[in-house]
């Protein structure tokens, strides 16, 4: 059996996102149950990634050290409950810089499936934006539309589209128990 991998949007999904965008881990705080729905994707078997655009680099908001600072405190919070992330990817650029990596093109996810040796067409996208579920039709994975951050007002076809990340969760553990026809 293929080795799976989830990859999840940060901001709305993970976190709850800033219109003035997260500049400090002071200000990163996990929406309730995600770290939780993390912890559950790996004790069924996923491996975990966060794809990441943050625009603020390039917009000169912040600097890669404060994203790399915001990221240290998700992993070390993830480490209490004994949980470890495969990979964090981050698109740095602004929109209009036409790069690889922002979401929606596939950069992020090439790069973390090629340094992982998986195939994207055995992984989930789970995001909070249509450009996460055109980024994982883009790449042939299943996708997962969470109704946190700007979920419930996006208008797009996810493969399921649920309240939150630990409902994300929930149901790729019952795809996964459901038996094969």
């Amino acid at each position: 059996m293929p080795t799976k991998l989830v990859i999840l949007d940060r901001d709305g999904v993970i976190n709850f996102d800033s219109a003035q965008f997260i500049k400090s881990p002071d200000e990163w705080k996990p929406i309730p149950g995600s770290l939780e729905a993390i912890a559950r994707l790996k004790q069924n078997g996923y491996r975990i990634v966060v794809a990441t655009n943050q625009s603020g680099v390039g917009r000169g908001y912040f600097t890669q050290a404060d994203v790399d600072a915001v990221h240290a405190r998700l992993e070390a919070l993830l480490a209490t409950a004994g949980v470890r992330l495969d990979g964090i990817y981050c698109c740095p650029h602004r929109p209009e810089e036409g790069c690889a990596c922002r979401k929606p093109a596939t950069g992020l996810v090439d790069r973390a499936c090629a340094e992982l040796g998986l195939d994207p067409r055995t992984s989930v996208m789970i995001g909070d934006k249509a450009s996460d579920i055109e980024l994982g039709a883009r790449c042939g994975m299943a996708t997962i539309l969470v109704r946190t951050g700007y979920g419930a007002g996006e208008v797009c076809t996810p493969d399921a589209a649920v309240a939150d990340l630990a409902a994300a969760a929930a149901w790729l553990a019952a795809c996964q128990e459901a038996p094969r026809q």
